[in-house]
């Protein structure tokens, strides 16, 4: 006897299949060509020119940055966007010691020296000998690395300092507790952002793009830092003025710049390294991010359980029964006292408010029509109520 599947999930980009795995076969459709979408589950394609179909109930993305996502008009219709935060942290990790070590010893010019030359192996010793002092660096023991934004990636870049016997100073001025756990005692705090670009001989930026932090780094915060100061980032383009970072190099304010966003005035500059997104580029990260977000979309769908989502609130309400109503609305409009009166006896009910949002989850012991459904939704600000049963 074939199995019917309970939820069709589309598919664009290449997700890893470890993490497709976590999809059941016989729940879920999984796959670029599912019609009718319950969930969408996506890498970087831009979706905000990407028509939402109705049967949306849930967006996942395999990463952390939701740039391509529309998120403020999914919200709106009560459709929560997951993704993956951590799941790559260790990737870009590595990637940004790499960096560091690339900085202090001039590795990306040194390379491109030694490929320049030509002859014979007694030519190239000889122009090796005499080439190479261009080239001397330095040791990051002892030197002051600044690591701005101290979540799972940032968090894991201090401690890395530290084993690699830098000075880390740390700014984030909304470090959760959870965070702070997961720094070592020798991370210092400080006082201010400018404060730690001060000190700086490395800064390392691990921030989201926003209006706070667009241009976080600039020709005015420059002239603040050391002389020779070295940035490396891999958090996003616009977190530096590409322009005033070359103008820094050219000027010698700057030492070097290593970023994984190539732009037209860094991707040839000499004391730019530049990589084409490769921050979370392994087959780890692919999978562990793949992973967490597939669990989270199924766990929504299953149980209306929602974790890691940008825009709704964190609510893992354990079933109670079988039969479970959640919704989504204005926090303003006092949906939870709305919808639980419709029902003559309530089991349990959980509700959490993000922003402007209010999410409830509602469990009855007894089956929830398609009519009450729809009374529910439509209570004044409720933009998604959706049944789940069994």
């Amino acid at each position: 006897m074939t199995v019917a599947r309970r939820f069709q999930v589309l598919t664009i980009n290449n997700i890893s299949q470890v993490g497709l795995a976590r999809l059941d076969g016989a729940r879920f459709e999984v796959g670029p060509a599912v019609s009718n979408p319950d969930a969408i589950l996506v890498r970087s394609a831009d979706l905000h020119s990407l028509a939402m179909p109705g049967s949306l109930k849930a967006v996942g993305r395999a990463g952390s940055g939701t740039s391509n996502i529309p998120v403020p008009a999914l919200t709106a219709r009560g459709i929560p966007v997951f993704n993956a935060p951590g799941a790559n942290a260790n990737a870009v990790k590595e990637l940004v010691i790499a960096s560091l070590i690339i900085a202090s010893r001039s590795l990306g010019p040194a390379w491109q020296f030694a490929r320049g030359l030509e002859g014979d192996n007694a030519a190239l010793h000889k122009a090796v000998e005499a080439g190479k002092k261009a080239f001397a660096g330095f040791e990051l023991t002892g030197r002051t690395l600044a690591v701005i934004g101290l979540g799972a990636i940032g968090g894991r870049v201090a401690n890395a300092g530290v084993a690699l016997g830098m000075r880390v100073i740390g700014f984030d001025p909304v470090l959760s507790i959870e965070a702070a756990w997961q720094l070592s005692p020798q991370v210092q705090q400080a006082a201010s952002l400018d404060a730690a670009f001060r000190l700086a001989d490395f800064v390392s930026l691990h921030v989201p793009l926003g209006n706070a932090t667009r241009g976080l780094i600039n020709a005015e915060r420059l002239k603040t830092m050391k002389d020779r100061v070295s940035v490396v980032n891999f958090a996003r383009e616009g977190v530096v003025d590409a322009p005033a970072l070359v103008a820094g190099l050219d000027g010698g304010k700057v030492h070097f710049y290593v970023s994984d966003f190539p732009t037209a005035v860094t991707r040839n500059h000499p004391r730019c390294v530049t990589f084409p997104h490769l921050g979370a580029s392994t087959v780890e990260a692919e999978d562990n991010c793949a992973v967490m977000v597939a669990d989270q979309v199924r766990d929504f769908l299953d149980h209306g359980a929602v974790r890691n989502a940008v825009n709704f609130p964190q609510v893992t309400a354990p079933r109670q029964t079988a039969h479970r109503l959640v919704c989504a609305g204005r926090a303003s409009a006092n949906i939870p006292a709305s919808v639980a009166a419709l029902f003559d006896t309530v089991m349990n009910t959980v509700s959490a408010t993000r922003g402007d949002l209010t999410y409830l989850v509602i469990d009855t012991d007894t089956p929830i029509s398609e009519d009450l459904r729809r009374q529910a939704a439509a209570v004044t600000g409720v933009t998604m109520a959706r049944v789940i049963q069994g």
